[in-house]
Formats: structure tokens, sequence, C-alpha cells
């Protein structure tokens, strides 16, 4: 049985950092598509970042402020966000695709992942 589990964020300034990290057991990171999504009451859940085939994906509202990686011997993900901005708050969530490969838009899509953590919330603000 697969499982995320989510550790990290909390409540930071504008221009902070935060970091994100989530454990996956009955699966492996480096065998697996992964993605870190974000949600805001009453909106869809948003695509922020992630991984397949060892190539990272990110949305254009965080790159070259959010970075993910792997850590292969303790099997996580995790999201380091820095330059933190208010419209950055939200519940954050890691999921990972059981399926098979897909075409690569697929995988900005929450509908393509099987598994998600149990969610984190991230609060920007001063």
């Amino acid at each position: 049985q697969v499982q995320l589990a989510q550790s990290g964020g909390g409540w930071v300034q504008p221009g902070g950092s935060l970091r994100l990290s989530c454990t996956v057991s009955g699966s492996t990171v480096s065998n697996s598509a992964m993605a870190w999504f974000r949600q805001v009451p009453g909106k869809e859940r948003e695509f922020v970042s992630g991984i397949r085939d060892g190539n990272t994906l990110s949305a254009s509202a965080v790159k070259g402020r959010f970075t993910l990686s792997r850590d292969k011997a303790k099997n996580t993900m995790d999201l380091q966000m820095n330059s933190l901005k208010p419209e950055d708050t939200a519940v954050y969530y890691c999921a990972l695709r059981a399926g098979p490969r897909t075409i690569i838009t697929a995988y900005y899509n929450a509908d393509s992942y099987d598994y998600w953590g149990q969610g984190t919330q991230v609060t920007v603000s001063s």
C-alpha cells in the first residue's frame, strides 16, 4: 500500500523560506512520477512542481523560487520554497503517479496522480 506522509510548512513572512518534505512508503521516489500541488479555498488544486523521468517541471509562478529534490536513500521528495509571497499561501499536497508513462501535459493535472499526502498549510503574511 502506497502512503505519502508530509512534514514541514507553517507560517513565514514575505521573502522568507520554508521546506516541505514528503516521505513515501510502498513505492520508491526514484521510479515514480511525483509532484507538489497547492490549493486555496474555492479553487482547484494547482500544479506547483513535479518530476518525471528525472526531469523537473515547474509552474511559471514558482520558477526560480521553488526547488524540488529527491533523496533516494530516505525515499523522500522535498520542496524548498524561497522568496515566498503572500500569494503562495495555500495547502500544499505531494502526489505520486502509479500509472504508466503518459504525455507530458498530463503531469500538470491533479487527476493524473493516484496517491496523495495529507496536505500541509503554508501561510505567508506579515
